[in-house]
């Protein structure tokens, strides 16, 4: 019997063993270490693949020509490693999260900053479930004129373009669990359809600039909370979003080239009425941030650009619904889709993409009219999650006239081999890791 005694506890270590591992490889790892995980529909796009480059043929002769009236320049000796390769070398990141500190500058290393809301990020000893988070303090303006870091303050959280509001340091896990775990990532498929009943978030935008922290004057339409929450969520307004690293305690060069470049995109942004300044919440246009170091100052400036896609939007209506539009020459049934409510809508323009951003009001449904399906449905467009990320370096002011025209409103990439570090593309399923 001692034989097979030995056997069976040499069998059970072995199962044991065996049961150890499966269960350390079935085991997320730590969102600070581990990459996100891909969906199986997304894979790693090889140079020159991730974003198209603008083509002469297609997008004009002077496509990728530098600025001629551009008069901002960098400082004399404004020196930057213009050797290295940089395609593909930026780590992976499934969320992303902006604080606002009304700050263009901070401390070395924003985690440092005593009672802040980026400390407990750090701290609090929960890490995100979906993937790695990404931190970055911002100038988005906090909700109180003079905020201490321990302050209830904003945060925009990325690609979902959700801005959440009355976030402390002690709610962080709470933020993390509710808000952050479930929002879609980097590699989350982008959805091409969406129900009304989750609306896209242009949808519940006003015209009128929504109300501080301080004010009691929200709408539903405008926010949505939970008696279970301390949050209050509401969409970010803009469709495009340039993000420029201006830390100059990390390196001198973010804090010069930040404001320089953010002049001369607003010398491109305005005829095309697609500026939007700090305070400006009209629903469209791009938004533009200073935030910490994202790291590569040496290839200083550095830029992420997140673009919104489009979404076709269900609505399920009854029968008599569909004979009150047909009635009405389909008004109704814009007026459903809509609540008919109007915005200020910067178009597109389908054959060369140059905004048209002339301040007139449209319908949010701008592209069709709503079309009856065959299950009692009918079909609008608008603005959905972040659908990309194109991170740019060794940014200039010469090069902002090209990035509006071509990657902000075309999502093509001008300079690829000397620019572009990487990014992701949630509709062609492609990330640059």
């Amino acid at each position: 019997m001692a034989p097979f005694s030995t056997n069976r506890r040499t069998m059970t270590a072995t199962f044991s063993s065996a049961l150890k591992r499966g269960r350390a490889f079935l085991t997320p790892t730590n969102a600070s270490t581990a990459i996100p995980r891909l969906d199986r529909s997304f894979s790693k796009a090889p140079e020159g693949a991730l974003f198209p480059k603008v083509d002469p043929a297609i997008d004009g002769e002077d496509c990728d020509h530098d600025c001629e009236s551009c008069s901002i320049k960098y400082p004399a000796k404004f020196n930057i490693d213009e050797d290295d390769k940089l395609y593909g070398l930026v780590n992976a990141w499934a969320t992303h999260i902006l604080v606002a500190t009304g700050k263009t500058d901070w401390v070395r290393d924003v985690s440092d900053e005593k009672g802040s809301v980026m400390e407990a990020v750090r701290d609090c000893g929960i890490e995100p479930s979906n993937g790695k988070l990404m931190l970055s303090a911002s100038n988005m303006p906090p909700p109180y004129e003079h905020q201490s870091p321990s302050d209830p303050t904003t945060i925009l959280l990325l690609p979902s373009f959700t801005i959440i509001e009355n976030v402390s340091p002690n709610t962080v896990p709470n933020l993390i669990k509710h808000h952050i775990n479930p929002a879609p990532t980097s590699t989350t498929p982008f959805p091409s359809r969406i129900p009304n009943s989750s609306p896209p978030d242009i949808s519940s935008l006003s015209l009128n600039p929504a109300p501080s922290a301080q004010s009691n004057g929200t709408t539903s339409s405008q926010r949505s909370s939970s008696p279970l929450s301390p949050f209050t969520t509401r969409p970010c307004p803009h469709k495009y979003l340039i993000l420029l690293c201006s830390q100059k305690t990390r390196d001198a060069r973010c804090g010069q080239s930040a404001p320089l470049l953010r002049r001369e995109f607003e010398r491109h942004l305005r005829p095309l009425g697609l500026y939007r300044d700090l305070q400006d919440e009209r629903p469209g246009g791009v938004g533009i941030y200073f935030i910490s170091h994202v790291g590569g100052h040496k290839y200083s400036a550095n830029m992420m650009i997140y673009r919104r896609g489009e979404v076709g939007i269900i609505n399920e209506v009854d029968a008599s619904d569909e004979d009150s539009s047909e009635q009405n020459g389909h008004e109704n049934s814009r007026d459903q889709v809509t609540g008919n409510r109007e915005v200020e809508v910067v178009e597109t323009d389908g054959s060369n993409g140059i905004a048209r951003g002339d301040g007139g009001k449209t319908n949010i449904v701008n592209n069709e009219m709503p079309s009856k399906g065959h299950d009692n449905e009918k079909k609008s467009v608008g603005l959905g999650e972040g659908s990309q990320c194109i991170w740019l370096a060794r940014v200039r002011p010469e090069d902002c006239e090209g990035i509006v025209k071509h990657t902000i409103l075309k999502g093509k990439v001008i300079k690829p081999e000397r620019q572009l570090r990487g990014g992701f593309d949630r509709q062609r399923g492609l990330v640059s890791w």
